[in-house]
């Protein structure tokens, strides 16, 4: 029998009883009959169910004898909604897990960021070491935002390039070197309010100077010949000390020497050999001359640097020089070192140009764990008892040095080996063109050096470097002119 037929047939003579509808489905009965329809035709019918789905659109199940109960409830089937529905879920998924991977990403970014943040507070705490490493990281920044020059540079005035080859910078541009180093370049110099009168004064001394030799060789030898009063070096030269002194030739005056705190040396000693530098104020020096650690005054050095606020420090010496030791490598490579009670952490090392680097440092007092920052700028290429190649050279790396140290109150720390030959030099060049900043209307470098030499023997070692010292000033000078309106 049709399928079909048999539920028709059932429904138009009330076969079916006890019908109750539940949900898309009809459940029933099936009572006496006269056309004899059992269960089991039912049954039958119900094995080729797929035709009534089809017809219908109902889901079948299976029946049982009357007084039976179903045991599944029957549902209407749909491919749609269920495809439907599995998108939706699978959507829903992917949303729910983008929104924990971005927020998982958002919170380790904001951890990260507090915890350096954290960190640096602790190390720096309320020392103004702070302020230095902000200089540092802008200075790192406008030096890496300059792109070389492919112009060869100004030369300088004839009036001054017929006195000295010095005076000028024409050649090639120094090429890189193999440990990633940038070309040099140069800076304009800082706003100077420096007499124009008193600058061409100048250019006319050295002029005459740099033009007779002889002129400049006598004045040499009355500089040489001139000795300081008071000059006793008793402290430096004790059986204690002396063993603390690279050469006994330079050796700090009794009335002018840093003297360090007993009670936090290593070696229970206030000496170190360094010399306090004054210029116009006695009571507080502009720099501190010192010759390059020993291995033995290393713990010095840095108790030197703590105790009197430094946060510069300018090398001027390799540290060996044709095989011999010219100062001791009185900084970690990487990572931290400990002398005595001062840790020193290497923060950063920038090669600016063939002839001269900066290092950052984080300085540490183990007993207050206060921290400074301190900066040190390593010239490489000037020799012990020589000149560097160019005065340019020179100049730009004290530019940097100023520009990092500009605003500060403590002593510049300057070193070489022994502290007097290539330190002296630089101090010389650095006072003289300061004070011509500051609208110096007299300027006297022979002066000027036997006013070094009062604080330090010593100081500038060798006629060349003397006339280094004159050719530097002169070209600065030459600079600054240009730059001033005329």
């Amino acid at each position: 029998m049709d399928s079909k037929c048999v539920f028709c047939k059932a429904f138009q003579m009330c076969v079916f009883v006890s019908r109750r509808v539940v949900g898309p489905a009809v459940t029933f009965k099936v009572s006496r009959n006269s056309q004899n329809v059992s269960t089991a035709d039912v049954a039958n019918v119900a094995g080729r169910s797929s035709s009534i789905e089809k017809c219908c659109e109902l889901f079948c199940v299976f029946g049982g004898q009357q007084g039976s109960q179903i045991k599944q409830i029957p549902t209407k089937y749909s491919q749609g909604e269920s495809t439907k529905f599995l998108v939706l879920t699978v959507v829903s998924i992917l949303c729910i897990v983008g929104v924990l991977l971005a927020s998982t990403v958002v919170y380790c970014l904001r951890h990260r960021s507090h915890h350096k943040l954290k960190e640096k507070l602790t190390n720096l705490g309320t020392d103004s070491g702070g302020d230095a490493t902000a200089t540092y990281q802008e200075l790192c920044r406008q030096r890496m935002s300059v792109k070389p020059s492919v112009d060869r540079p100004e030369p300088i005035s004839s009036r001054i390039n017929s006195v000295s080859s010095q005076f000028s910078d024409g050649g090639p541009a120094i090429s890189p070197s193999g440990r990633g180093s940038i070309s040099s370049w140069s800076e304009e110099p800082a706003h100077s309010n420096m007499d124009i009168s008193t600058g061409h004064m100048i250019l006319s001394y050295m002029e005459d100077h740099l033009k007779n030799k002889d002129r400049l060789a006598k004045e040499w030898e009355a500089l040489c010949a001139y000795q300081a009063e008071p000059n006793a070096t008793t402290t430096g030269l004790k059986n204690g000390n002396a063993k603390k002194n690279r050469s006994t030739a330079v050796v700090a005056y009794d009335h002018s020497r840093i003297t360090l705190k007993v009670e936090n040396s290593q070696g229970n000693s206030d000496y170190i050999n360094a010399s306090p530098v004054m210029d116009h104020d006695p009571r507080n020096p502009a720099y501190i001359a010192t010759q390059g650690p020993l291995p033995s005054t290393v713990a010095d050095f840095w108790q030197m640097v703590w105790e009197n606020g430094c946060v510069v420090i300018v090398m001027l010496t390799p540290l060996v020089e044709n095989g011999v030791k010219q100062c001791y490598h009185y900084w970690p490579d990487e990572g931290s070192n400990l002398y005595h009670i001062y840790e020193v952490n290497l923060v950063s090392e920038h090669i600016w140009c063939d002839d001269f680097l900066v290092r950052s440092f984080y300085l540490k007092n183990m007993q207050t764990n206060e921290t400074r920052t301190v900066t040190q700028f390593h010239f490489l290429t000037w020799l012990n008892q020589n000149v560097p190649e160019t005065s340019r050279t020179l100049l730009d790396f004290r530019r940097k040095v100023n520009k990092c140290y500009r605003g500060r109150s403590c002593p510049i720390i300057v070193h070489c080996s022994d502290g007097a030959g290539r330190t002296g030099t630089y101090i010389l060049i650095d006072m003289v063109l300061n004070r011509m900043a500051k609208g110096a209307k007299e300027i006297d470098i022979a002066a000027t050096l036997e006013h070094l030499r009062d604080q330090r023997p010593g100081m500038v070692q060798t006629k060349d470097q003397f006339e280094f010292a004159l050719t530097t000033v002169a070209e600065e000078v030459n600079v600054i002119l240009k730059a001033l309106p005329q």
